[in-house]
């Protein structure tokens, strides 16, 4: 089972994400896990990483590519993967699908969780997130019991400075643009497959499981 998420920030991809890895026993890639945990740990990457991000500049595809290539190199990647943040643009997916088949790992569908601009908005600058647990909560769509409140642990929620309506909307708009060629470039040869991502968590998690599971590990594998 080789896939890659695609999602708008605000669109359930990480919940879904999280199950996936669960149900089906393959990892979770974050391009952006990969990158700091590769800064951290100092390796080749890393350095290079690290000197590109000093100056100002965005990491290049083919330090990104190579961090990848050594996370598929990995004995838990052997049934398969979940990619995520990667690729951003058509030249990227371009460059991952020559790594993958060149690695006799081609990537088998891309799949869309698909959710209206206005309704990721309502998500997005309505979201909590829990100081003491991590959970969050959606003044909106998911609201505490108490008001800034953490049902779990009764701390204090918060609100990430980002998640403004100017800095989402700007950050919903570039997503637009580079992930429009995107879907376009999957569903051109068969490998796209949408979510309607408006639903409850159980519903969108069926449909993912129905359209993985003919091509997901078997439990022996």
């Amino acid at each position: 089972m080789r896939i890659v998420l695609l999602g708008a920030p605000g669109s359930g991809k990480g919940t879904q994400a999280a199950r996936l890895v669960e149900h089906y026993k393959v990892p979770q890639i974050s391009t952006g896990d990969l990158l700091r945990a590769a800064v951290a740990e100092g390796t080749e990457l890393g350095l290079k990483a690290k000197a590109a991000m000093d100056e100002g500049q965005l990491v290049s595809d083919d330090i990104v590519l190579g961090m990848i290539r050594e996370r598929l190199a990995q004995p838990d990647t052997q049934r398969g993967f979940i990619l995520d943040g990667f690729p951003r643009n058509i030249a990227q997916a371009e460059a991952l699908d020559e790594m993958l088949k060149g690695l006799e790992r081609p990537l088998e569908l891309g799949i869309l969780l698909d959710v209206p601009l206005d309704k990721l908005m309502k998500r997005l600058t309505g979201r909590m997130t829990c100081k003491e647990c991590g959970a969050v909560f959606n003044r909106y769509t998911n609201p505490p019991d108490s008001d800034h409140q953490c049902n779990l642990c009764e701390h204090e929620l918060v609100q990430r400075n980002d998640d403004n309506e100017d800095t989402v909307g700007r950050r919903l708009e570039v997503f637009q643009e580079q992930t429009a060629p995107l879907v376009e470039y999957y569903e051109r040869d068969g490998r796209l497959a949408r979510i309607d991502g408006e639903r409850e968590i159980e519903q969108i998690a069926a449909d993912f499981r129905e359209i993985l599971d003919p091509i997901a590990p078997s439990s022996e594998s």
